[in-house]
């Protein structure tokens, strides 16, 4: 069983205003480590660093883009999307699941650059647990040792290159 990291609301704020965090992560900044599962020249796959359940990964482009749909002609936005489906294909077949939640969250106040959320939900939630409310701050977020997120992020990789 993984613990429950109490949602420090003020100290995420922080982090997400004072940089871009995938850009950040891009650039190798120690300040924001993601244990990464694949990347090409368009889009980048990592582990959550405030993850709501096991497998929670997200998808996001290489290049800096604000906006999930304007800010992209529909090649790009297919591509990214090609990306997406094939990282959750990939976690259906690591993880037990019940469903895949996939979101793009994000705002102009905080984590600017578009991304999204694959949060693969387990078997076995109750459903006032799931949806929306696997996302209420006021659960906080998974405690998973780094290990383990490594190598969940490797064989995810490993799926998604092979």
């Amino acid at each position: 069983m993984t613990d429950r990291v109490p949602w420090q609301a003020d100290a995420y704020l922080d982090l997400a205003r004072r940089a871009c965090f995938v850009c950040e992560l891009l650039a190798g900044n120690p300040e924001y480590p993601h244990h990464v599962a694949y990347r090409d020249a368009d889009a980048v796959v990592f582990a959550s660093r405030f993850p709501v359940v096991f497998g929670h990964f997200l998808v996001a482009p290489v290049e800096h883009r604000e906006h999930v749909v304007s800010d992209f002609t529909v090649d790009e936005y297919s591509a990214i999307q090609r990306v997406v489906h094939r990282a959750g294909s990939a976690l259906s077949a690591l993880l037990s699941i019940e469903r895949l939640y996939v979101l793009s969250l994000g705002s102009q106040q905080a984590n600017r650059h578009v991304h999204w959320h694959l949060a693969p939900l387990p078997p076995g939630v109750p459903y006032d647990q799931q949806q929306t409310a696997l996302f209420d701050p006021a659960r906080g977020y998974l405690d998973i040792p780094e290990d383990d997120l490594a190598d969940l992020a490797r064989r995810l990789g490993e799926l998604l290159t092979g």
